[in-house]
Formats: structure tokens, C-alpha cells, sequence
């Protein structure tokens, strides 16, 4: 117990939006009970001096830092996609690189050893396979509900009251029905025959940053994304891991909501995922989700099995809570809990 309330961290992106001051956001974080913190993509150049006063008087630790940290000059938020590696313009490749170097630079500077990484996504040059799936999607769920509607009106015409639908089983229904599936499979050959072209950017890419993290030390945490473009694709991601022979530099990040709300779609199966890739991971971004498909919610309140996640996680492993800022501080303190009676 004491070992996991010592190594868990808070991420930062539950409360940075808010602070004007590093060292006051900080103060926040450790005085919910953290003595780790990670860094996420949303701290503005504003709050790196009170950052660095904060772990130079070993105020926290800093378990990780998530690419772009601190952000670039023209982003205003939280930005991890402003550049991807995975593109076809050599411009913002390059700009990715310079991006990606300053990260590596501050992590060394927090004395952070691993770097939480996307690793962007495939491209259309005719309009998103994804974007065509979820209207079709959208479009699917209205259906269903008001179809539901009508019926549950149709039962009780004398009702005042307005009739509510479980929408978690009509999507549960959807989710396995035969036109859903032919069409999310339809939608993921496109994503894999477009990406092709991507994922040899994306290789080129880590080549090219590879040196400069061996240099310092530090360790990539290739993070496991939610949107169905982004790269690498769920099913080819132990292929990909294992053409980054470097393990040391290069490891997988598991965030339990991306892979819940993809397993929630039949894209991947969550044990089995983890299972595949646990040659190789590093790290973890743990928080739930909900019935209704929203993520970053407290652990324990929604669709996860944190007690299959437990059995995944390992000593050297880096965890972080990463929370929404919608949630409160109580929230986070019950949050912490779960995790600190659950994965032990």
C-alpha cells in the first residue's frame, strides 16, 4: 500500500487550465495526497518557473511529462496533436521534432524519465473515414431512440410524464448488430489502407528523435489512442512496438479509458490487448468510463475492470491518475482511494 500511495502520480490536466502559477498548481496536486506528478500537454510556458521552484525545493516528483510540455508559443491549451509525426508535410514534421526535442529537454530539467507520446493519425486527402462513421453512428443511436420512444409512448398513451430510454442498452444492441459491424470494418480498411503512407513518416519520425531521448536517458511511452485514425492502429500495435527494437527507449502507455471505449465497440478486445502488449509496457493512464461513453471519470464509477488492469501492472510501471477538470477535489481524493484498494 504505502509503495503504490508513494509511486502514484496525479496528472496535471485535472487542475492546469486554471492556475496562472506553477508552484500554486502544484501545491494543489500534493495536497490531495500526491507525491508524484505528471506533467500533462497543458502547462503554458506561464507556469514552468513555479514548476521548477516546486521540484528544485523537492516539493513533488515528476513521474512524466506529456508530449508537447511545456507547450509550444502558439498554442494557448492543451495541444498534443498541434504537430504530428505521422504527417505528410515535412514542415510540421520538423516542427514536431523541435517540439518533441523541447520536451525531452524539460523532462530532464523536472528529472522526469519517461515521455508520454501520439503518435498521430492517417490522413484523407476526400474527408475522414472516422468523421463518415461516427454521423452514420449519430444518426444510428436518433434512430433507435425514438423508435424506443414510440413504443414506450405507445404502451402508456395516458402517461403525463416523460418516458426515458436506457440509451446504454439500445447502443449495446446497436453495438451488436450485423450493419454495425460490416460498417465499423468498412470504415477501419480505409483507416489501414490510408495510414500506410503515415506510418512510414511516423517511423522516420521516432528514428530521428531516438538519439536525442537515448542521449538523456529517457523513455518513450507510445500511448494507446481513442480516435479510430490514430496511429498506430490498435491491432498492429505489437508489430509496431516490435520494429522499435530499442526497448529501452521506446515503450507502450496504456490509458484504460481509450482502450474501454474502443473495446465498448468491438474494436479490441481490453485483456487481450493488454496481454499482447505487456512485453513492453511502461507506463499507465488510469481513470473510467462511463455508461455513456465518458471517459476520464473516477475509477470504480463506471465500465472498467481496474481488478484485470491490476494484474497487468508491474513495480517498475509508471501510474497516473488522469482525471477531468470537470471532476472535484473530493472526487480526486475518492479517485486515489479506489486505486490504492484496488491494484494492491
Amino acid at each position: 500500500m504505502s509503495s503504490l500511495a508513494d509511486g502514484l502520480a496525479l496528472s496535471s490536466c485535472w487542475c492546469s487550465a486554471r492556475h496562472e502559477d506553477g508552484y500554486a498548481m502544484v501545491e494543489e496536486m500534493v495536497e490531495l495526497g500526491f507525491k508524484r506528478i505528471e506533467l500533462s500537454h497543458g502547462i503554458r510556458i506561464a507556469l514552468v518557473p513555479g514548476i521548477l521552484k516546486a521540484v528544485e525545493e523537492k516539493l513533488v516528483e515528476v513521474s512524466s511529462v506529456h508530449n508537447f510540455c511545456p507547450l509550444p508559443p502558439s498554442a494557448w491549451q492543451a495541444a498534443p496533436n498541434l504537430f504530428e509525426p505521422a504527417s505528410t508535410d515535412k514542415r510540421e514534421r520538423v516542427l514536431w521534432q523541435r517540439y518533441t526535442e523541447q520536451t525531452l529537454d524539460f523532462a530532464v530539467k523536472v528529472g522526469a524519465p519517461k515521455i508520454v507520446m501520439h503518435s498521430g493519425s492517417a490522413w484523407f486527402f476526400f474527408g475522414s473515414a472516422e468523421a463518415k462513421f461516427e454521423r452514420w453512428l449519430s444518426a444510428q443511436k436518433r434512430e433507435r431512440i425514438e423508435a424506443e420512444l414510440a413504443k414506450l409512448q405507445g404502451e402508456d398513451a395516458e402517461a403525463t410524464e416523460l418516458v426515458e430510454v436506457n440509451e446504454f442498452e439500445l447502443e449495446t444492441e446497436l453495438y451488436a448488430s450485423a450493419a454495425f459491424k460490416q460498417r465499423r470494418d468498412r470504415t477501419l480498411r480505409r483507416i489501414k489502407g490510408a495510414s500506410k503512407k503515415n506510418l512510414r513518416f511516423l517511423n522516420e519520425s521516432y528514428a530521428a528523435i531516438m538519439p536525442y531521448a537515448q542521449e538523456r536517458g529517457l523513455q518513450l511511452g507510445l500511448e494507446n489512442r481513442e480516435g479510430l485514425e490514430e496511429l498506430p492502429l490498435d491491432a498492429a500495435f505489437p508489430e509496431f512496438m516490435e520494429a522499435l527494437e530499442d526497448a529501452t527507449t521506446f515503450g507502450y502507455w496504456h490509458d484504460t479509458g481509450h482502450a474501454q471505449l474502443k473495446h465498448r465497440l468491438g474494436l479490441l478486445d481490453h485483456r487481450a490487448h493488454l496481454e499482447a502488449m505487456a512485453p513492453r509496457l511502461v507506463g499507465f493512464h488510469l481513470h473510467d468510463v462511463s455508461e455513456g461513453g465518458r471517459d476520464h471519470r473516477v475509477p470504480g464509477t463506471g465500465t472498467i475492470d481496474f481488478k484485470m488492469v491490476a494484474e497487468f501492472i508491474r513495480p517498475e510501471h509508471t501510474l497516473v491518475l488522469e482525471l477531468s477538470p470537470s471532476l472535484s477535489r473530493d472526487q480526486v481524493r475518492a479517485s486515489r482511494d479506489y486505486l490504492l484498494e484496488t491494484l494492491t
